[in-house]
């Protein structure tokens, strides 16, 4: 097991349900944070009062729109020269709404597209030259429907199969030096969008551990990840309670 203290981790969309949950976790283990978000100042704010009562200076945040490949590259540099290095790239950020066949626009797969795929890519791209200086890591957050599509989800599904891809690839490029793996959750928390009663219990039922998880079986892979799997890279490790050995 390797110290996380006063390492540093920039987690996009890092403010609020997952993301803030891993945050906070990484913070309880030691690590300084950048803390990017899009439109949630508000959480982002409340967020970054809490852990820096716990420890002064701790917390930076950055706001950007990850559809912007300059503010991408932008966002590397804020974090580097702020905090002085840089030690995990967490790709959290996610786009996720249906987008059913007949209907699904072009904003709509640029939107999805942008956010889950091409921004882990360019981050990664950027976040490279310091990772390497640190041996340090990237995860990227997937997703069990890159091998399960969901219904009417096409574009979405596309992209975090896409991720899945990208994770591997980016193992075998930047290693030796980094580290790249992902984390794919099943049922952690249900979409902002709502889920009707009989289809979470559906959900429910298909899975060998007939329950939930929570966002901290997410945050506890990413640490283990970054922190303790020194011989891991280019892995899925599915959080799902055991749904993808389901039917």
């Amino acid at each position: 097991m390797t110290s996380l203290q006063d390492k540093v981790a920039l987690i996009t969309g890092g403010s609020r349900r997952v993301g803030a949950t891993t945050a906070r976790h990484l913070h309880s283990q030691g690590m300084r944070l950048v803390i990017h978000y899009r439109n949630s100042a508000d959480d982002a704010e409340q967020l970054r009062a809490e852990l820096c009562e716990e420890r002064p200076d701790s917390v930076m945040l950055v706001r950007g729109d990850l559809g912007e490949i300059a503010k991408v590259k932008n966002l590397i540099q804020q974090c580097t020269s702020e905090m002085g290095r840089l030690d995990a790239l967490v790709n959290n950020a996610s786009a996720f709404y249906p987008t059913p066949v007949g209907e699904a626009t072009e904003d709509q797969w640029q939107h999805i597209m942008d956010t889950n795929l091409k921004a882990p890519f360019f981050l990664a791209q950027a976040a490279a030259p310091f990772l390497r200086k640190n041996a340090g890591s990237i995860v990227n957050i997937t997703d069990i429907y890159a091998d399960r599509p969901i219904e009417d989800h096409p574009i979405y599904n596309a992209s975090k199969a896409g991720l899945v891809s990208l994770t591997k690839s980016l193992a075998r490029d930047l290693g030796p030096q980094i580290r790249v793996n992902a984390v794919a959750p099943g049922a952690i928390m249900w979409p902002e969008q709502g889920v009707d009663e009989l289809a979470k219990q559906r959900m429910i039922s298909r899975t060998p551990l007939k329950q939930m998880g929570e966002p901290m079986d997410i945050a506890r892979a990413v640490c283990y990840l970054i922190r303790d799997a020194g011989f891991v890279t280019g892995q899925i490790l599915n959080i799902d309670g055991g749904r993808t050995v389901m039917p």
